[in-house]
């Protein structure tokens, strides 16, 4: 002990008196967090949130019924008060998952750390370092509109210019769903012109994109698109919804290249969350659901060999049909399909957003009477087409698949909305939030409820989920008026740009 103590003695007086003050600080928690760490905090966080499972927090496979649960089906059969299923996602997002901050937290956090610094015009690096920060700026921005687009397409109403003001205002009172998508397009649109392509942006610390500024431009052109074909499917703000559409036609992802995606590593915690949901956990509350499998099965589809495992086998050891399970019943899982291996790797890619959902929205244009170019029967076989390379389908069996009848665009059966509807669902298989999206959209495919649904749902596939309870209770006021304004706190309750 007094060879330890000496020791210690040694080292402080080794120390300047100038240096003493260092000791005053908490470096394993410091009071200002630098912007690159919240930046990468997250772009981990919203991955998090929009590619996991849990039955706590993304049932969205379920509600869009690509997959099913096994043992426990409140949540297939829309229960989704017990796990306060709606408190997490908005927490996820406002809340946050693992801090107390939330992804648009921590979002929030950088932008004012960036704001605060000051850039002196006699440094020598001025320019350069003032289109650094800007880029910095525009990116988290990007990651800001994508979160609340979520949001509204979520819930409706929400929170917004009064949001994540802290003491300044505990209460905030909800925005209109429409005037937020309004006010998103304008902030895309800055971001847009203030990024310098020329200039790094975060370095290492962006996960998504490492740091090719130039696919952050096609990034947030592909989440203005989105926001404008849900605008224009309002059929309010016309001239706003095409102008958007027009404008990020252009300029949005040309192909899976372009894809905003995250990169996992093979070890918890930093493998992907289906992984630690499926695999990493031990459990077996999932199988795919009887309605998309045979929807595969009958169309021939060459992704069937990705999405599930040919698990089934006769006496004999020769493989079985693929079986889905039935929505909101309990599925034994030795007896039903599983899902496919590719999804349970450590190290399996989560996805924000891809070149398929950005070819589909661009059909589903071109059918709205928006002049973009290209038809939509081309964009709806290049939506196909990139969907299956990204799963690693080959190019014979993906012409082959083009090929019948029964999915070439000239001679699929129905609508337009069924044509280009069901095709976005398949190949949004592992997407839950933005299946769900496009089913809502276009009303296609024609999905029916379980005969066991929840009294809540009304008896329909839910159009939204309700507010979380922690805002009926602590935010009562402006909670009731909104939920006045959408037209009641209903799991049926359309959203505005729910009109098919």
């Amino acid at each position: 002990m007094k060879n330890i103590i000496f020791l210690l003695s040694i080292a402080l007086l080794a120390v300047s008196c100038s240096d003493l003050t260092d000791l005053n600080n908490d470096d394993k928690n410091p009071s200002v967090v630098p912007a690159a760490s919240l930046f990468t905090s997250a772009e981990k966080g919203i991955a998090e949130q929009v590619v996991n499972t849990s039955v706590n927090k993304n049932i969205f496979r379920l509600v869009n019924q690509q997959w099913t649960e096994t043992t426990y089906i409140d949540e297939s059969i829309y229960q989704w008060t017990t796990r306060k299923i709606s408190d997490n996602h908005w927490g996820a997002f406002y809340a946050g998952t693992t801090t107390d901050d939330g992804s648009l937290g921590d979002l929030i956090q950088a932008k004012s750390f960036l704001e605060n610094q000051v850039i002196l015009s006699s440094d020598p690096q001025f320019a350069a370092k003032t289109a650094i920060k800007k880029n910095q700026l525009a990116m988290i921005d990007i990651l800001m509109v994508y979160s609340y687009q979520i949001l509204v397409d979520t819930f409706g109403d929400i929170p917004y210019s009064e949001a994540h003001k802290g003491s300044g205002n505990y209460l905030p009172k909800y925005d209109k769903a429409i005037d937020i998508y309004k006010d998103l397009i304008v902030r895309l649109d800055n971001n847009i012109a203030n990024i310098d392509v020329s200039q790094p942006g975060f370095g290492n610390a962006d996960v998504i994109y490492g740091d090719k500024l130039s696919l952050w431009v096609k990034f947030a052109n592909s989440i203005k698109l989105k926001l404008g074909i849900n605008l224009k499917a309002s059929g309010l703000e016309d001239a706003i919804a095409d102008a958007a559409i027009i404008s990020a036609s252009s300029s949005a992802f040309t192909s899976n290249d372009d894809n905003a995606k995250i990169a996992y590593q093979t070890n918890v915690p930093n493998t992907n969350p289906l992984y630690v949901d499926l695999v990493y956990g031990g459990r077996h509350d999932f199988v795919p659901a009887k309605p998309f499998v045979d929807a595969l099965v009958m169309k021939n589809d060459p992704r069937t060999k990705v999405y599930f495992a040919q698990n089934l086998k006769d006496a004999n050891g020769n493989p079985l049909p693929y079986k889905g399970g039935v929505i909101g019943s309990k599925n034994s899982f030795g007896k039903f399909t599983h899902i496919g291996d590719v999804i349970q790797l450590p190290d399996f890619r989560g996805t924000y957003l891809d070149y398929a959902e950005v070819e589909f929205l661009l059909a589903e244009a071109v059918e709205r009477g928006i002049a973009v170019n290209g038809s939509a029967a081309m964009h709806y076989t290049n939506a196909i087409t990139a969907s299956m390379e990204d799963w690693g389908i080959s190019k014979t069996n993906i012409d082959t698949y083009l090929a019948q009848s029964t999915v070439a665009y000239a001679t699929a059966t129905g609508t337009w909305q069924q044509k280009i509807g069901e095709q976005a669902w398949y190949a949004l298989f592992n997407r839950g939030f933005e299946g769900w999206t496009s089913t809502r959209r276009l009303n296609f495919p024609t999905l029916t409820p379980p005969s066991n649904a929840d009294a809540a749902a009304e008896g329909q596939i839910p159009s939204r989920m309700t507010y979380p309870i922690r805002e009926q209770t602590l935010n009562a006021a402006n909670y009731n008026a909104a939920a006045i304004a959408i037209g009641g706190d209903k799991l049926s309750t359309k959203l505005f740009w729910d009109k098919n």
